[in-house]
């Protein structure tokens, strides 16, 4: 049984797939011309703040609130210890020749991400506070770049918000928050 917060989640998340598939649709094809990315240390971690080409986004990276919105195809990154909103937890491939529906996505995301939002944070995802969202490939992607990473995005509803839409700034990885 999904709880109230859940149902909202996803219903978010059904959104948010439709913001996610502008967030990819150019950015694979710069990215593959040569998009920039981060700063990065030697384990990956973002070591400054600046804009990169949304196909550079990687797992652990942090993101501060925006308000974008339409086709995006870059993304401002900081390091995690910076006051961010958003974070990379997580990342899988779809399959198959064709790029799936939403339904089909919605369905892969429950299976893949939910699982690791909860090995990442350390609390069932339907007990937790945090929430998440995602990143797809676009119909252009898919062909033309053999884009198939779906990428899980958490971050912390701001409460004085009922949509559950607003996150509110962290500092820090959420990794083992335990809320």
């Amino acid at each position: 049984m999904m709880k109230m917060r859940t149902k909202r989640g996803l219903a978010l998340a059904g959104t948010a797939v439709a913001l996610s598939i502008a967030l990819s649709g150019c950015s694979a094809l710069s990215g593959i011309l040569g998009g920039n990315d981060a700063q990065r240390d030697d384990d990956g971690n973002v070591t400054e703040g600046t804009n990169i080409d949304i196909f550079s986004l990687k797992v652990g990276d942090c993101m501060p609130a925006s308000d974008a919105s339409g086709e995006i195809t870059d993304a401002d990154v900081v390091p995690c210890s910076e006051p961010h909103a958003d974070e990379v937890f997580y990342e899988f491939e779809l399959q198959g020749e064709e790029l799936p529906g939403d339904d089909e996505i919605m369905s892969q995301v429950e299976a893949e991400c939910v699982p690791a939002f909860t090995e990442f944070v350390g609390v069932d995802y339907y007990e937790s506070t945090l929430d998440f969202w995602w990143i797809t490939p676009t119909e252009d992607t898919w062909t033309q770049a053999n884009d198939r990473v779906v990428q899980c995005v958490i971050y912390q509803p701001d409460p004085a918000d009922s949509t559950g839409r607003t996150p509110l700034e962290v500092t820090g990885s959420l990794e083992g928050a335990g809320i």
